[in-house]
């Protein structure tokens, strides 16, 4: 069984840094694509950045291009999201999500149906 298990999250205020991390267990974590998503109060599920299977593509949403890396260690099984510069309007918990597709960078990255697994999220708090 697939799992995603988010961690790095917490309170940090504006301008400071924070790095995600996404560990991955069960299937084979180097064929898919990896995204994370993020959700603020009361807001739907928005994309963030995404990294094809290859590590070689990265995507990112235009409000945290320049910002934010993601980056994968597939001898580690896990995603990471560099944040720098971060933000109040970045408050949001921050899930890590796996893409349905193998071995292919040509997903819908920012459509959260094109990802079949998802972490439990974890909550980042940036104060102004």
């Amino acid at each position: 069984q697939v799992q995603l298990v988010e961690s790095g999250g917490g309170l940090v205020q504006a301008g400071d840094s924070l790095r995600l991390s996404c560990a991955v267990s069960g299937g084979t974590f180097s064929v898919y694509g990896l995204g994370w998503f993020r959700q603020a109060p009361g807001k739907e599920r928005e994309f963030v950045a995404a990294i094809a299977w290859s590590g070689g593509s990265t995507y990112y949403a235009d409000s945290v291009r320049g910002r934010f890396t993601i980056s994968r260690d597939n001898a580690e099984n896990a995603v990471y999201l560099q944040m720098n510069s971060l933000k109040s309007e970045d408050t949001a918990v921050y899930y890590c999500a796996r893409s349905r597709r193998m071995y292919t960078d040509r997903w819908d990255k920012e459509e959260t149906d094109e990802y079949d697994r998802w972490g439990q999220g974890t909550q980042v708090t940036v104060s102004s």
